[in-house]
């Protein structure tokens, strides 16, 4: 499981997936969540602009797990 450090009070699901790699655009992004593809803390979501916060984790399928802290 990869960690990912953010500065702020949280990030947003679609700028997790830039940010890890796992997508290059925001276009890819939407895609990838609309797959059902897209994990966060054990269930499916499919917002790009779900609020990640420290503790919460994030499963991609074929890409990995991350934690936010």
């Amino acid at each position: 499981m990869r960690e990912v450090r953010i500065r702020t009070e949280y990030i947003t699901l679609g700028q997790l997936l830039k940010l890890t790699d796992c997508v290059g655009t925001g276009g890819q992004a939407k895609a990838l969540l609309l797959s059902g593809a897209v994990r966060v803390n054990g269930e499916a979501d499919a917002r790009r602009g779900r609020k990640l916060y420290r503790g919460d984790r994030v499963s991609v399928e074929g890409r990995g797990e991350f934690v936010i802290v």
